[in-house]
């Protein structure tokens, strides 16, 4: 029996790789994003198996407008994946921008967390999986990380919730933590400063979002007895730096 999977954030990244290969794998794949338009050129792309579903996930009643409108054949959601989110800035905390930390807060743990609320009962009834993208960031600061690295180990810490809540009803939760990836993220948390995203990846041979696409698939498709409660990923070029030490004088 074919299943379903539904993808926050598919215009892009992660989440458009990840629609190829659930598609590649013979899955019905839901997409959602702020951007039709992406929407709709994957859709042409992967043909009767990929549903699109435009709506930003800051906006509630968009978001269940939109779920409530799918095609019957893609309403019964097996797993969901919260891939939407965004980094914005590069700025330590005294120059950062308020503005930038509220649209991430906004993003990454209010627009999850509703999307996840609004899912749930399906995937309880149909004993599913959630996969929530986390970062690397959740679990070791860097500078200019803040509320970004904040919203992520928020991600990280719910997860491990809803693994103790959702005891004994069957439905898999797992933290996926990527380290370095080169993708559009980067473009956007730079304001689209083409220059530094270069410098970022040059010569860094950085995971590539379809590495990330291919372990959510893996985790998806384990048997139903297994659950990864989180697995942290980099590429071999990176690792852990010494601590920071300011000298003065």
């Amino acid at each position: 029996m074919t299943k379903t999977i539904l993808i926050s954030g598919a215009t892009a990244g992660f989440g458009a790789a990840t629609a190829r290969r659930f598609v590649q794998a013979g899955w019905r794949v839901v997409g959602t994003g702020r951007r039709a338009d992406r929407l709709a050129a994957l859709q042409a792309e992967l043909g009767d198996a990929f549903c699109p579903a435009a709506f930003d996930i800051t906006d509630e009643a968009a978001m269940q407008a939109a779920l409530a409108a799918l095609p019957e054949p893609f309403r019964a959601i097996d797993v969901l994946v919260n891939n939407a989110g965004l980094a914005l800035g590069v700025k330590p905390v005294p120059q950062a921008s308020l503005s930038d930390w509220r649209t991430m807060i906004a993003t990454n743990i209010t627009g999850l967390t509703t999307l996840t609320h609004h899912l749930l009962p399906g995937l309880i009834e149909r004993r599913g999986a959630i996969v929530n993208i986390a970062s690397v960031a959740a679990n070791w600061p860097y500078s200019g990380g803040n509320v970004y690295g904040g919203t992520k180990a928020f991600v990280q810490q719910f997860s491990l919730g809803l693994r103790s809540d959702l005891h004994g009803k069957g439905v898999r939760v797992t933290s996926i933590e990527p380290g370095l990836c080169e993708s559009e993220f980067t473009l956007v948390r730079n304001g689209g400063d083409q220059a530094a995203y270069d410098a970022l990846y040059k010569g860094a041979n950085a995971l590539q979002p379809h590495d990330i696409a291919e372990t959510i698939l893996w985790v998806a498709t384990l048997p139903p007895h297994v659950n990864i409660n989180s697995l942290e990923i980099m590429p071999v070029s990176q690792s852990f730096g010494g601590f920071q030490v300011h000298r003065e004088g």
